[in-house]
């Protein structure tokens, strides 16, 4: 099992999801979140004072799958997430032990 972490741009997401349903996600969590990265974000003025905003808004997807699952999901992510410009974001991938479903007690890939 790997647990897949992609930081996209909040204007991807609803395409991004469409997607990655269409490709057999079993299940997803979607979380609004502040970052930065070689963007280094932008200046603007307050008051007649430059003021350096370092975090722009971005969304980070979770989900766990099998290993197997893993070459299609990321390049569903990617595909549908890329424009080629700085900000495009992150894919992480780990490891994951063990996954229990906490209402059956399942383990392993049967309780993704």
């Amino acid at each position: 099992m790997k647990k897949i972490e992609a930081i996209i741009r909040p204007s991807k997401l609803e395409e991004l999801k469409e997607a990655l349903l269409a490709a057999g996600l079993d299940g997803i969590t979607i979380s609004q979140v502040m970052g930065a990265g070689k963007q280094l974000g932008w200046k603007e003025y307050y008051r007649g004072q430059e003021v350096s905003l370092n975090v722009l808004p971005k969304v980070k997807l979770e989900l766990v799958c099998t290993d197997e699952k893993v070459d299609i999901i990321t390049e569903t992510i990617i595909e549908h997430s890329q424009t080629g410009e700085v900000g495009d974001g992150k894919i992480f991938i780990s490891d994951i032990q063990d996954c229990i479903r906490i209402r059956t007690k399942e383990k392993g890939n049967a309780a993704i």
